[in-house]
């Protein structure tokens, strides 16, 4: 094979060791590079955040996905990609994974790909579980920016054959945890923020940033080549009897119930966009095939950790 099809010949001898490059280095990223034990890299278009991906043992990539001429570095750097990069705020499509692929594909494919989706590209699915065989169906732009995003990363799957890359894609839910900035339900309660009426209610769907963090190394590894996996935990709730426990568990008052007609009035449209889709998330294929045993099985095993401290 030639050196410069391969992310480990292109590089001098000294250099040829397994490296992780972390795109999109925020929370879960950065439990991401904590557990990993292969030396770790990140992109940041912060020249400020330099110094703190330095003190956690991670080399920092100065570079901005809107800016494609910071990304050449990239080329053959890392031999497995994690993908946390939100795409923009606007638009049907994603141009900053356009942007990376690009980059990836200059100097040789990685061995690995995983992408961090999200369940919205299921859009409502009235409460039903959902595999990850559902056919897609993104109501909002901002999961149709996922769809692409999703399109382009599987596509490099296709292109990688002769390197033989693996691509995984996992679909996340709402992502939680005690030292995750704004990762609990305690601040929404103490705003008064109410729910849906129990008639208007929705299911939600949770993971703990640790367990997506794992389910990201997991997928590295394990992930088959294509592959998409629902990663979530094993609770069961809708959005309004969620809160409510959540209140019982913090010592709050209950929040008020409201029809949906009403909820217009107390929350941001993009709030209100979540309350507008209903699904249960089946996670079958990432016990079976990821074999990923969660630290955090309900949502309420994390939440209990918060509300002890």
């Amino acid at each position: 094979m030639p050196s410069n099809q391969s992310p480990l010949g292109a590089l001098p001898a000294r250099f040829r060791r397994e490296r992780l490059l972390i795109v999109g280095c925020g929370d879960v990223g950065l439990r991401v590079a904590r557990a990993s034990r292969l030396r770790v890299l990140a992109l940041t278009s912060s020249p400020q955040r330099q110094s703190e991906l330095r003190a956690q043992g991670i080399t920092p990539l100065l570079g901005n996905l809107d800016a494609p001429a910071t990304l050449s570095r990239l080329a053959g750097l890392a031999t497995r990609v994690v993908h946390l990069a939100p795409p923009p705020l606007e638009g049907r499509q994603d141009p900053r994974t356009r942007h990376l692929l690009i980059a990836l594909r200059q100097r040789g494919l990685p061995m690995s790909l995983v992408y961090g989706s999200t369940t919205g590209v299921y859009g409502d699915c009235a409460g039903d579980w959902v595999p990850e065989t559902r056919p897609l169906n993104a109501t909002t732009a901002r999961a149709q920016r996922r769809v692409d995003a999703e399109g382009q990363v599987r596509s490099l799957a296709r292109a990688g054959v002769a390197t033989r890359t693996r691509v995984s894609v996992l679909r996340i839910p709402g992502i939680y945890a005690p030292d995750r900035e704004g990762g609990t339900p305690r601040d929404r309660l103490l705003r008064g923020t109410p729910v849906l009426a129990d008639a208007d209610d929705v299911y939600t769907n949770h993971i703990h940033s640790d367990d997506l963090a794992r389910a990201c190394l997991a997928a590295l590894w394990r992930g088959r080549n294509r592959r998409v996996y629902n990663v979530a935990d094993s609770s069961v709730l809708k959005m309004g009897d969620y809160m409510t426990q959540a209140a019982d568990l913090y010592g709050l008052p209950h929040p008020k119930r409201v029809p949906r007609s009403e909820m217009a009035q107390h929350v941001s449209p993009m709030v209100l966009s979540f309350m507008n889709e209903s699904r249960r998330i089946a996670t079958q294929r990432m016990q079976r095939e990821l074999k990923l045993r969660l630290r955090y099985p309900e949502v309420w095993d994390g939440l209990r950790e918060t509300s002890a401290k």
